[in-house]
């Protein structure tokens, strides 16, 4: 570690020391059925909202957490595994997991690994400097991580804690929980779509944008590329830097989506307030964008577009495909076109029975269809499969006093993003979404122990002060 590195962990300490207000502890232990202890909170994911989160908890005196992660210690979220884009695409000055203090922010520590004037030359934020800024974050708070961890169920367990099954190189244990955050990102609810008329070939012709896709293997070979967002272009772009012989990619829209609505939406009101509104508005703001899609940058296009065996195909949705030999026949309105390997980037599709972890429960967990009708003209089916969830990102019920104890499982990932618009998966949400779910996993956590808090007060007998009385004094002078 460089001085200026760790000069600015002293000053992260240092921070957070004046900034600690109120310090008391206010949670006592709860015990679980195994007699330990229980987690105040567990936190499933170690990406950037899940440190976010566990930092926001600690911040606010909640330190009896976990937070668990799947992947290796650096291989948590995208950043170094299906993200292909070469930097982040947020503005280099958009702050997240820091929850506003300076010293933790990506900008004071690039600094203290280049140099200020090494910051003010940069355009935007290489992932994996960001991938290495998080990892230095979660040191320099202390929080608790456990890698190489997989939750594989939830359930019910007695006293109203979670009991959450977890694999690990060491077996299989059980954790026990008040509370627990779904910090799981792109992939929480539901999982990569392949479009219909692909999902009988075999996986040697297709596969999704978050597959660990063998580029090398692609070189001389005809790419075809499925969708037009951002993740679409970056896989294209990757082929065709790897030597594939073509790339072609396929949008199902008349034209593609050159307007970043998320551009427009980053400001304090609409992160803070959008799920303060009613479900119409919600739906209407949230339906608008997120049917829009997200754009993408100049230079993410600039990426594929340098390359002249690179061709965009608008109008152009596979309506269905066939095996020919060793090769593919796509067959779309704009005509049919030979691939040996297909990428799909059409993003994720709600379904909750899908996940290992939510299966048991998934039909009882409430969705937007189940909650809101919209007007004709702004149904969707697919964001009516979205969860709804309550107004601290907790699961709500399909049928009430079926499963109640999902109220205390939090979800705070991109399927969030019905009820409180830009918030799990986004660094530009970070700084409005983060404080607002540490807020209501403290206020459930006080609303739980009403009666101890109530108890403690009453029994509560320090002086503040020794007061000698005036009738005491009169005596002592006669």
């Amino acid at each position: 570690m460089n001085s200026a590195l760790a000069a600015l962990e002293a000053q992260v300490r240092a921070d957070l020391a004046k900034t600690a207000h109120p310090s008391s502890a206010w949670l006592h232990a709860k015990p679980g059925p195994d007699g330990k202890p229980a987690l105040d909170a567990l936190i499933i994911g170690a990406g950037q909202s899940g440190i976010a989160i566990g930092f926001g908890l600690m911040r606010s005196q909640v330190t009896n957490i976990l937070v668990l992660d799947k992947a290796e210690e650096g291989s948590e979220g995208p950043w170094l595994t299906y993200a292909r884009m070469p930097t982040l695409r947020s503005p280099k000055h958009y702050t997240g997991p820091d929850l506003d203090i300076p010293s933790l922010t990506y900008q004071s520590w690039h600094e203290a690994r280049f140099g200020s004037e090494h910051w003010q030359n940069l355009d935007l934020i290489p992932r994996d400097l960001w991938a290495e800024y998080l990892l230095w974050v979660r040191r320099a708070v202390e929080l608790p991580v456990r890698n190489g961890c997989e939750l594989l169920e939830i359930s019910p367990a007695a006293g109203g804690l979670l009991a959450a099954v977890v694999t690990s190189a060491g077996g299989v244990e059980t954790l026990y929980t008040r509370k627990m955050v779904l910090a799981t990102g792109q992939e929480g609810m539901g999982n990569w779509t392949i479009p219909e008329p692909l999902r009988h070939l075999p996986p040697m012709f297709v596969a999704n944008a978050a597959d660990k896709i063998d580029f090398e293997a692609l070189r001389g070979k005809r790419v075809a590329v499925i969708g037009a967002g951002a993740s679409a272009l970056d896989n294209a772009a990757t082929a065709l830097e790897a030597g594939a012989s073509e790339v072609r990619l396929l949008c199902r829209r008349a034209e593609i989506q050159l307007i970043q609505p998320y551009r427009w939406l980053t400001f304090r009101g609409f992160l803070r307030h959008l799920s303060d509104l009613d479900d119409a508005w919600r739906w209407r703001f949230m339906r608008a964008i997120l049917e829009m899609r997200e754009g993408f940058p100049q230079a993410t296009y600039d990426r594929c577009a340098r390359h002249a065996n690179f061709s965009l195909h608008e109008g152009a949705p596979v309506e269905a495909a066939r095996e020919v030999g060793n090769k593919v026949e796509l067959h779309t309105p704009r005509g049919k076109f030979t691939a040996d390997f297909i990428i799909c980037g059409t993003g994720i599709d709600m379904n909750f029975a899908d996940r290992r972890e939510l299966y048991k429960f998934a039909g009882n967990i409430a969705t937007w269809a189940d909650r809101y009708q919209p007007p004709p003209d702004e149904r969707s089916a697919r964001l009516g499969r979205f969860p709804y969830l309550a107004d601290d990102y907790a699961f709500m019920e399909r049928v009430p006093g079926g499963t109640p104890w999902i109220s205390n499982i939090h979800l705070f990932a991109i399927a969030a993003t019905m009820s409180f618009g830009p918030s799990g998966s986004s660094i530009n949400a970070m700084t409005t979404a983060v404080p607002k779910l540490v807020h209501g996993l403290t206020r459930g956590l006080f609303r739980a122990d009403l009666e101890q808090h109530w108890a403690a007060f009453n029994a509560y007998d320090v002086p503040q002060a020794v007061v000698t009385r005036q009738t005491e004094i009169a005596g002592k002078a006669g």
